[in-house]
């Protein structure tokens, strides 16, 4: 069966995020989905994620979706608004549509920790993340197709 994955990735701390999709389209291309199977749509930041993950997930033109961003706290509370926000808002989603909805925001104390996690150093959550999605629609799909009353 064909799958179809959005990236949606925040402009906001683009440096990082751009290096997040990338390990994700990478990701992607390396299980063979590439060209038109995996799209990516930038919003302004972390905070718009939900509300555009919201309207391509009830469009069920897509099969999983890999939210991306990174949001590094300062010195007011605004990062503990946008991130819980945003994970709130894509936790729901998910849970809503019954379609995969991965939280790949980075939410981290330093811009350095932010490097590492997008792939300085070693991880990247982008691939991470994109791994994370065709995981979890594998498993949907296994538990959907299930013949198997046993199944929980």
């Amino acid at each position: 069966m064909s799958s179809r994955y959005l990236i949606i990735a925040a402009r906001f701390n683009e440096t990082i995020t751009k290096m997040l999709v990338s390990g994700a389209t990478e990701t992607f291309a390396d299980a063979g989905f590439s060209g038109p199977a995996v799209e990516t749509v930038w919003v302004p930041g972390s905070f718009e994620i939900p509300v555009v993950a919201a309207k391509a997930a009830r469009s069920r033109k897509w099969d999983a979706i890999v939210c991306l961003g990174a949001v590094i706290r300062g010195e007011t509370p605004h990062f503990d608004f946008v991130a819980g926000e945003a994970a709130s808002g894509i936790m729901q989603i998910s849970v809503e549509t019954g379609i995969p909805v991965i939280f790949g925001i980075l939410t981290t104390d330093t811009i350095e920790q932010a490097l590492s996690r997008s792939g300085i150093k070693g991880g990247n959550k982008g691939r991470d993340s994109a791994q994370a999605a065709m995981a979890t629609l594998r498993t949907l799909r296994q538990i959907t197709d299930s013949k198997d009353s046993n199944v929980r």
